[in-house]
């Protein structure tokens, strides 16, 4: 099966696609259930239990506010950052929940959600569930309901193909690297053919665009908004902004965006990005939050420093709707090409840092950053495959050991290095004519799930193991 890439590249909120998206929306579909079974009027209390990872590091990602929230049908790419805020402190004055936004009021707060760390149901470590009850105390209505990476949840007994394009609705169906592969192959179509065909089978191509230069917009906006924001990031550690003392030093150095300078400014993007998500602000999963600043950093690369870009800035032939349009093109191609990397390692591994470690986020994200710069550099089939490989080759076994449960040490960081990576794959595998990696991609993508597997729950964002345990008052 074929996941969307507007599966992996969701508008949502900061702090963490899994612990705060992935919450907010099961609880908002729970109210939602209710409502469509008519029992919403009847409900006199909510019960919430959450379990493994996000029990154990819920409060350093904002778990237990965004189910909060969620039950007051609030979404997550919906809901403005300043709106949670005050709403929390309103019901941790006392203020009784809307259910759904409705008129049903319940009494739960923060303190009320029980946490159960130490228990791991059989599905998924990032488990939930929530029960209502009328004032006899008489079960109405229960649901198990699972965050299993990049804002993606399952209830109960639903199958994870519930999350991908319907086989009947696309013409070219794939689950593999060597499947899509071979698509390219017979139908002499590139990556980015082949995805938007997908795509544009269920939206059409104009509204496919559309909603991925939104995407890039709003990667760029959250950029923005973070280096006009000073100080410090919330949750106690006192960590410190510094994208915007960056983005001025830059400035002062390189006015003129010379190409010696690429580190540095996707550096920079990744940092910014990554901060706004620590903060909780506007955010887009790709494919998740704890890893959402690499492509914004590497598509920053693509538009300002590969040829068609640099073409596009210097050629005074160019009109400016011309630049435009060809600027679109750049990011249209790397966004398509990026989920289709992502979809592999969706269906056959996993994105969830909890699950299979931080190889699963910021291994996955620079994977597909990879290889939509190799995309849009010029490459073939084959060199975007192997750009891809390079990059998550070389994030295998990367443990998700986040300080105090909080995604900023080392997340933020390891963004920025994740990014720079995923360029120098992208040139590696362009500058290589060979083009038979003796691995394949399908066999790393395999091997980091088998390597999740292996890993210690000590390392799967459980603040019980490595760098989360450095650091013992937070």
């Amino acid at each position: 099966m074929t996941v969307s890439v507007f599966d992996l590249f969701s508008i949502g909120i900061g702090p963490s696609s899994s612990h705060t998206v992935g919450p907010m929306s099961a609880a908002a579909d729970f109210a939602a259930l209710l409502d469509e079974r008519g029992l919403a009027g009847e409900v006199a209390e909510v019960h919430v239990d959450l379990y493994g990872s996000l029990a154990a590091t819920g409060r350093g990602h904002g778990t237990l506010g965004a189910v909060l929230l969620g039950l007051e049908g609030h979404r997550p790419a919906l809901v403005a950052p300043d709106t949670i805020e005050q709403r929390l402190s309103e019901i941790a004055a006392g203020s009784p929940l809307r259910l759904g936004g409705g008129e049903t009021q319940v009494r739960l707060g923060i303190d009320d959600i029980v946490l159960h760390p130490l228990t791991f149901l059989p599905r998924h470590s990032n488990g939930m569930r929530f029960h209502a009850v009328d004032a006899a105390g008489a079960l109405l209505c229960e649901r198990y309901s699972y965050s299993i990476g990049g804002g993606f949840v399952v209830h109960d007994d639903e199958d994870s193909s519930a999350l991908t394009m319907s086989e009947a609705a696309v013409p070219y169906d794939y689950a593999t690297a060597g499947e899509l592969v071979a698509h390219c192959r017979t139908s002499g179509r590139s990556i980015v053919d082949v995805a938007l065909a997908n795509e544009a089978a269920r939206l059409g191509e104009d509204e496919v665009r559309a909603r991925l230069l939104e995407i890039a917009r709003v990667m760029d906006e959250c950029k923005e908004h973070s280096l006009s924001r000073t100080g410090v990031l919330p949750g106690g550690l006192g960590t410190r902004r510094r994208a915007p003392s960056w983005y001025r030093q830059l400035k002062a150095a390189d006015p003129n965006r010379d190409i010696r300078y690429w580190v540095e400014w996707v550096n920079l993007v990744a940092l910014a990005v990554n901060e706004e998500n620590a903060s909780g602000g506007r955010i887009v999963t790709a494919p998740t939050n704890g890893a959402a600043g690499i492509i914004p950093a590497v598509l920053f690369y693509a538009t300002h420093y590969t040829d068609s870009a640099l073409a596009l800035i210097n050629d005074p032939g160019y009109s400016a709707a011309d630049r435009r349009r060809g600027m679109d093109d750049i990011t249209v191609d790397f966004l398509l090409a990026a989920g289709a990397i992502g979809s592999l390692i969706k269906e056959q591994s996993s994105i969830s840092g909890a699950e299979v470690g931080c190889q699963g986020e910021v291994g996955s994200a620079s994977s597909m950053a990879a290889a939509g710069l190799a995309q849009v550099m010029g490459g073939t089939v084959a060199q975007v495959m192997m750009a891809a490989e390079i990059a998550m080759e070389h994030h295998l076994g990367l443990t998700c050991d986040p300080v105090g449960g909080l995604v900023q040490v080392p997340c933020i960081e390891r963004n920025a290095i994740a990014a720079t990576t995923a360029v120098n794959a992208a040139r590696m595998a362009l500058f290589d004519k060979d083009q038979t990696p003796l691995v394949s991609l399908d066999a790393v993508i395999q091997t980091m799930k088998k390597t999740g597997a292996d890993m210690s729950e000590k390392y799967k964002e459980t603040a019980q193991g490595g760098l989360a345990v450095t650091i013992v008052e937070c």
